[in-house]
């Protein structure tokens, strides 16, 4: 007689088990590792004295001034916009449902060349800008435009769906009752669907805050006028190592903490639904 632990059901299961733990086991080590050696590569008395150097500070706080700006403007316009093409049909809605995710797979430098090639000082439209004398590329707006063109879909493919998915039936009860669409949006739609907006909207902040691609095609690396992180990071790599793997530190910071705030926000959605 074969003893239970020696039988084939559970010796499948066991090689079965092992199977799984290996592979959870390879793909988590192979996600965390890097990020690991980031932080054994540097001592904590080094990362903090190199967060007083003004290359740090510098990109730090264009780089949250920006991604703030951009995000602000993507939910002002965005917002209106998802309600609006959720609810209304008109000719080529699929073909504007396709340029909403096309940044997603775009490649950023690509989008950092389109964006030059229209708002360039000889661009389609940069040329006449610039007779007026405005100069869009290789300025700080020419930052926030690249960061809005990459990450709006993130908040953008939220909106639409969460207002998609919306019971319709609450806002017909509002018009019912003499509430004007707007007052419908702002009172009924927007707060049933504020908690999966902001988590969106951190997507989205993150995305901006992490753009690298488009923003140093369009934008250039100015110090103190373009030079966002993730560009400190790339000329630190090049000069000062240290300075660059304390801004990546930070980087990996911040996407992990936005991570977390994204996590409790839809946990935090689902127990209330």
């Amino acid at each position: 007689m074969i003893p239970d632990a020696l039988s084939p059901e559970r010796i499948r299961r066991s090689i079965t088990y092992l199977g799984a733990g290996f592979l959870v086991l390879a793909v988590t080590l192979y996600l965390a590792l890097p990020i690991a050696a980031l932080f054994f590569k540097t001592t904590p008395n080094i990362f903090f004295s190199s967060l007083s150097d003004p290359l740090v500070i510098s990109a730090l706080w264009l780089s949250l001034v920006t991604s703030t700006l951009s995000l602000a403007i993507v939910i002002l316009v965005g917002t209106p916009f998802a309600y609006v093409h959720t609810r209304c049909t008109y000719p080529g809605k699929v073909f504007v449902d396709t340029l909403i995710d096309l940044p997603l797979v775009l490649p950023p430098a690509v989008a950092g060349v389109a964006l030059l090639v229209l708002y360039g000082r000889v661009g389609f439209l940069g040329r006449y800008f610039n007779m007026l004398g405005i100069s869009i590329a290789f300025t700080t707006l020419a930052v926030i435009m690249a960061q809005i063109f990459v990450a709006s879909p993130f908040y953008l493919r939220q909106a639409k769906s969460l207002f998609e998915q919306f019971d319709q039936s609450y806002e017909h009860v509002a018009r019912t009752l003499g509430a004007s669409p707007v007052r419908t949006f702002l009172t009924i739609t927007l707060p049933l669907t504020a908690g999966g907006l902001v988590s969106g909207a951190v997507m989205t902040f993150g995305r901006a805050l992490g753009e690298f691609g488009a923003t140093i095609m369009f934008a250039g690396n100015l110090p103190g006028v373009t030079q966002t992180m993730p560009l400190a990071v790339y000329v630190g790599m090049e000069g000062n190592l240290t300075i660059g793997l304390t801004i990546s530190i930070l980087l990996v910071l911040i996407s992990f903490a936005i991570m977390i705030a994204v996590r409790y926000l839809a946990h935090r959605e689902a127990a209330h639904a």
